[in-house]
């Protein structure tokens, strides 16, 4: 039989809190209704119906794994989750803390570093380190064990986005998709630079392959810079404000500042101002909802409870995707 992860089931699960949704995953957010009477001093004509804020939520500093520090914006209370997104953790650790031997399955996740470095070895023998400006896309698929620890001295800081799978792909095999700093496609335009870790911004566009489709881009503006970037209609999206403050939406929309979660209704682009003296960092993220029931217990997500049911023996006893993690542990 598997050990209890980190020794302790009931951390496993405080980790990663067991939700059951509504079918398309939005269930905590409310239909807001906004009667637009847009001036052309008010707005910018680059979209026919730009995207505006209806939801702000602050990513607050919560201890998480042993040790590590998180500000979750997506995956609280607050917001549950927002389809095909199902969590979005700051966090922020240092040895000898970090994230020990932990499973995974029925979705995908993005480590995106801020700073320093993080180390991943999994029960199927990789093992790797991302440093500054590293993506690391991993697909759980059919069950992944795996370890994340802070790699080098001081504070190691980074995005970590959970990706929901279809039905249809939740049980995949598992692969990885690493893209170093270096390797990362850039553009910059009217004091705008970005990062296309995934998507597409200023006509160029990302390789990385998303199985959900979706976008993942990394903004930085400089003071009195804008931006206008569109997102396909149908895809919901949301904004996580790294450092500085900006406006979102309209010309005279009420500044957000760092650590919040903006998000977006529905239209065809989004644009961006930041009015202050310091620059603006943010990442925009957006993908296309998969629509389908989610039952979420702790690391793992599925479709339905007997499914859950099913994982949770599948780890237990080491079988149907979890093999290997019989006597494997991590380094």
């Amino acid at each position: 039989m598997r050990r209890a992860i980190y020794n302790n089931k009931k951390l496993l699960f405080n980790l990663y809190p067991t939700t059951t949704t509504t079918k398309n995953g939005n269930n905590n957010i409310k239909v807001l209704s906004f009667i637009r009477n847009i001036m052309s001093d008010q707005s910018d004509q680059a979209f026919n119906r730009p995207r505006m804020v209806i939801k702000k939520v602050l990513a607050k500093p919560q201890h998480e794994g042993d040790g590590a520090v998180v500000r979750r914006g997506i995956g609280r209370s607050e917001l549950r989750s927002l389809d095909p997104f199902l969590m979005l953790d700051h966090f922020s650790v240092a040895a000898p803390a970090g994230f020990p031997d932990h499973p995974h399955r029925g979705f995908e996740t993005v480590t995106y570093m801020l700073q320093g470095g993080i180390t991943h070895q999994d029960f199927a023998g990789h093992k790797g380190t991302i440093h500054t400006g590293d993506v690391q896309w991993m697909t759980a698929g059919r069950g992944i064990i795996h370890s994340e620890m802070p790699a080098g001295e001081g504070t190691q800081k980074g995005l970590q986005l959970w990706i929901n799978l279809s039905s249809q792909d939740k049980m995949i095999e598992p692969r990885y998709q690493e893209l170093l700093s270096e390797d990362i496609k850039r553009a910059e335009k009217d004091g705008a630079e970005v990062r296309i870790i995934a998507g597409e911004s200023m006509g160029v566009t990302s390789p990385v392959y998303t199985r959900t489709p979706a976008m993942f881009l990394d903004f930085t503006l400089k003071p009195r810079a804008q931006l206008h970037q569109s997102i396909p209609e149908s895809w919901n999206a949301f904004v996580y404000i790294i450092e500085g403050e900006g406006t979102f939406g309209i010309r005279n929309s009420s500044p957000a500042t760092a650590h919040h979660v903006l998000v977006l209704d529905s239209g065809d682009g989004l644009s961006v101002w930041n009015k202050s003296s310091k620059p603006l960092r943010f990442v925009l993220i957006a993908g296309q909802p998969i629509n389908e029931p989610v039952v979420q217990h702790g690391p793992f997500v599925m479709n339905t409870q007997a499914e859950i049911e099913q994982t949770i023996e599948d780890y237990h006893y080491c079988k149907n995707g979890f093999e290997m993690g019989k006597y494997w542990r991590s380094q």
